[in-house]
């Protein structure tokens, strides 16, 4: 599975550690910038980058964006079609993420996490199967229903 990852410069240092983290797990991780620090960088070029490429493959891959407060990158993330991101704050969040709703991005907040504290989250989000359950699946089919609408 390729990991999309992305950040502005505020979430640059924790997007350099958890690149280091994800690919030691075996996955490839495709760094969709910005590729260095350069303050004043704005968020929603590098989470438009990593939603439009997990948009084109949402069942085979994922993203990880990441900015000050995690809030822009989610919402631009979740402004893709067939893409469901998440900022998950917990372990608990990250898990009933992708449990209960598929997520396929994860957003993060670079200032309100220590760099284990967002591995972990990774760790968990990236373990955590989605259930399939009839009612997860139903809402999900609502949602794609809701983008086709649009």
């Amino acid at each position: 599975m390729v990991i999309y990852i992305g950040s502005d410069h505020r979430g640059f240092k924790l997007k350099e550690f958890l690149k280091q983290y994800i690919s030691g797990t075996g996955y490839e991780v495709v760094d969709m910038g910005n590729a260095e620090y350069q303050e004043g960088d704005d968020y929603p070029d590098f989470a438009a980058r990593v939603a439009k490429q997990v948009s084109l493959d949402p069942d085979h891959t994922r993203g990880i964006v990441i900015c000050a407060s995690g809030v822009g990158v989610d919402i631009v993330a979740n402004k893709f079609s067939r893409v469901r991101s998440a900022l998950a704050a917990t372990p608990e969040q990250a898990s009933a993420s992708r449990n209960d709703d598929d997520t396929n991005v994860l957003a993060l907040a670079a200032e309100y996490l220590e760099e284990e504290q967002a591995k972990n989250l990774v760790s968990v989000w990236m373990q955590t199967p989605f259930s399939g359950d009839e009612r997860h699946a139903r809402r999900l089919k609502k949602i794609e229903q809701i983008e086709l609408e649009r």
